[in-house]
Formats: structure tokens, C-alpha cells, sequence
């Protein structure tokens, strides 16, 4: 089942049990970003809302929508796609001035609506992929607006968070019923700040909000970012009507590690090899990785399932050589050798067993990625696209 399927269908059986234990939460004083009381600041990181049109990004019972349009003069628009959250909202709050609610998808109703003056979500954004909601925030809202938002840290088990945008499986409690799995995207805050940057926005803070109890292991973050104004286009022309020499060549290789180890195919002129090949006009290097692992392996990948390590550079026969190194960290499907590839005979080989006779560009992409593989090769300099990886260095293998 589709990742945000699982979390519609927890967040429905909430809703549902909520409703028939007749509970609605009181409409709070002041704006609280977790479920503890008093901890962190209240609704001025908003800025001045008055009369300002705000998105509640998964509004749930409504009652923070209905805060801020009393105590704030807001006008907030509530989204929420469980319906039965909708209607625990709907059929309490449903006439009170300046909110509004609406059991949609987010980012389908971000595509039609008026762009909005400020958004928030309170511990809700983390059920949906950011790769999906961040470009529609952006686009749903007016430059220079906040995007406040509270998100899981830690948690009730004491894990940190993840370093990839992958999600996780976490529980909703409620009470003593069964508690109810869903899959949430945990992330490092420097992860986030790179999502938000990467699609208009700037973070202006990241603060970790702590449990009153000190024993607790929970811890929230709470981030303040504000969308970037359009930037003004400068135009642009060629030197000549002639096109350049061509004096490079572009290529990517895909790292896919399973738990049986490492996949490899071996070209028809006996070298083994990471999936790849050549980047065509106009496609980008995740593009690119997506479809040279299809067409090679027959595996299917997103190309936000592809993280890309950095530039490889080295010179072939006068030829300036440009590999990316990529990790790949989801597929469907089996590797199986496809009709008129080069490579083929695709296995998976443990780490500390690979094969010898490894394709030049392979190897070196591979101890760009793990410096302690050994493996020979001539060196080639390494250039990270990652924050916080280390700074560009020359890879040399072991010859």
C-alpha cells in the first residue's frame, strides 16, 4: 500500500474513534506547537495574521483554526484529508467567523486555491512526502510568507532522525486502543533546511523543542522558514551561432545495495560494472540514473529515490571524463539482463567480496562512496554534492 495511503487510513480509524468517544479539544489561549503546554512560542512566529489568509496544514479537530481566527483575527482554511477528522472539525466549528475547512489533499487543493499569506502544521507535514508537499507549499504561498512548522525529532523509542528522505513506520496512540502504524518522514534538521532551500525557501530557524520531562525521550523541532520572492530572470546569449567542441563526456553510475550485497553487471568486453551510462541532452543526472537503470537491469526508481554522491573528474585519451556518482535507495522489481545492453549477468556481491576486473569509472565512484573498499584504480578528483560530506579530495584507489 502506498506510503500516504497507510497514513489516510490511520488518521480515518483516529477520527472515527475520536468521534465515537464524542471528544472534541477545547479551543487552546494561546498556540502551542507540541502537546505539551508552554513549551516554545505561540502564534508570533506567524507575524501579524490579521485579516491574512492562513493554511492549517492537517487541521484535525479544528481547534487551533478557530484559535487564531477569534484571537487573531486570521482567516484560516483548515485542510484535511481523513474525512473523519474533517467531520469532527466540520460539525463543530462549521459556523464560526473567518474558517473555513476542506477535506482535501493538500497539494491537489494548493493547485487551484488563491496563494495564501501564511501556513503552519503542527506535527502533520511529516506524514506526507516532502518532495510532494514542499513545491506545492512554495507555489501555494505569497513570496515572503511563513511556513511554520512543527515535525518529529525523536521518538517515543529514542530513535534520532533519519539522514535520508526515506519515512519510517511510527504508532498513533490513543488511550487503550491499538495503536495505529502509519509512515512518517523523521529527518535531520540539516535535511530539511536542504529540502526547503532546494525548493524556494529560506530557513530562518530550527529549534528543538524539548519534553517538560526530562526523562522523556521525545523531542520536536520546530521550523521557521519563509518563502523566497520569484527571482528577477536576466536574459542570456551564446558567444557565436556555432556549438562548442566537444571535449567531454558525461556519464552516471548507480550504487543499489541490498542486503545480498552490492549489484554488478559485466559488460560484454569483460569488465564488471555499476548500472549506467551516458547522460543525454537535456536530462538531469536523477533523470539520467532512473533510466539507464531501467533500461539495463529492468528496475524501477524515482528519481527521488536517487541521491547524488558528486563530480568524478579524470582525462581519457586527451578526453575530459565527468562521472557522477549516485545511491540509489529504493527500487521495484529483479535485475535481469535486457535485449542489446552492453552489460548484463547482473548479482548482488557482499562488500568484502567483490570481484576483480571492476570498470575504471565503477571503482572509482565506489571509493568516492567508501573510502575503505580496496580497490584499484587510477585516481580521478572528487568534488561531493552532499552537505556535511567531506570537501573535495582526490580519489586514488590503492595503485
Amino acid at each position: 500500500m502506498p506510503v500516504e495511503d497507510i497514513n489516510i487510513q490511520a488518521w480515518t480509524v483516529y477520527g472515527r474513534r475520536q468521534l465515537a468517544r464524542s471528544y472534541m479539544p477545547p479551543i487552546p489561549d494561546h498556540l502551542d506547537w507540541t502537546a505539551w503546554e508552554g513549551v516554545g512560542p505561540g502564534a508570533e512566529v506567524l507575524g501579524d495574521i490579521t485579516g491574512r489568509r492562513v493554511l492549517d496544514i492537517g487541521s484535525g479537530a479544528g481547534h487551533h483554526a478557530v484559535h487564531l481566527a477569534r484571537a487573531h483575527g486570521a482567516r484560516v482554511t483548515g485542510i484535511e484529508l481523513s474525512p473523519t477528522q474533517h467531520e469532527r472539525a466540520s460539525s463543530t466549528h462549521a459556523d464560526v467567523p473567518g474558517v473555513e475547512f476542506a477535506q482535501r489533499d493538500v497539494v491537489e487543493y494548493l493547485a487551484e486555491a488563491e496563494p495564501f499569506d501564511a501556513a503552519y502544521a503542527i506535527g502533520t507535514l511529516g506524514f506526507i512526502d516532502p518532495h510532494r508537499a514542499l513545491p506545492a507549499l512554495r507555489d501555494g504561498l505569497r513570496p515572503g510568507s511563513p511556513l511554520i512548522l512543527s515535525l518529529l525529532h525523536t521518538d517515543l523509542h529514542g530513535r534520532g532522525p533519519s539522514t535520508e528522505v526515506a519515512p519510517r513506520e511510527q504508532m498513533i496512540l490513543l488511550g487503550d486502543d491499538p495503536p495505529l502504524p502509519t509512515q512518517m518522514w523523521v529527518l535531520a534538521p540539516q535535511l530539511w533546511e536542504d529540502l526547503f532551500t532546494g525548493y524556494g525557501f529560506r530557513v530562518e530557524a530550527i529549534d528543538l523543542l524539548h519534553h517538560p520531562d526530562e526523562s522523556a525521550r521525545v523531542i520536536q523541532q520546530l521550523i521557521r522558514a519563509r518563502r523566497l520572492p520569484e527571482p528577477t530572470r536576466v536574459s542570456s546569449r551564446p558567444r557565436t551561432t556555432k556549438p562548442p567542441v566537444s571535449h567531454a563526456a558525461v556519464g552516471v553510475g548507480a550504487i543499489l545495495l541490498s542486503e545480498q550485497g552490492l549489484l554488478l553487471g559485466r559488460h560484454r568486453r569483460g569488465t564488471t560494472e555499476l548500472p549506467g551510462g551516458t547522460v543525454e541532452p537535456g536530462e538531469s543526472f536523477e533523470a539520467a540514473v532512473v533510466r539507464e537503470l531501467a533500461e539495463e537491469t529492468a528496475l524501477i526508481a524515482r528519481p527521488d529515490d536517487v541521491r547524488l554522491l558528486g563530480t568524478l573528474v579524470d582525462h581519457v585519451e586527451g578526453v575530459l571524463r565527468i562521472t557522477i556518482g549516485a545511491l540509489v535507495h529504493a527500487w521495484r522489481g529483479e535485475p535481469a539482463t535486457q535485449p542489446n545492453e552492453s552489460v548484463g549477468d547482473w548479482a548482488w556481491h557482499p562488500l568484502d567480496h567483490l570481484p576483480d576486473g571492476l570498470f575504471v569509472c565503477s571503482a572509482q565512484i565506489l571509493t568516492a562512496w567508501r573510502p575503505d573498499l580496496p580497490i584499484d584504480h587510477t585516481p580521478a578528483h572528487f568534488t561531493p554534492f552532499a552537505n556535511g560530506t567531506p570537501p573535495a579530495m582526490t580519489v586514488d584507489g590503492l595503485a
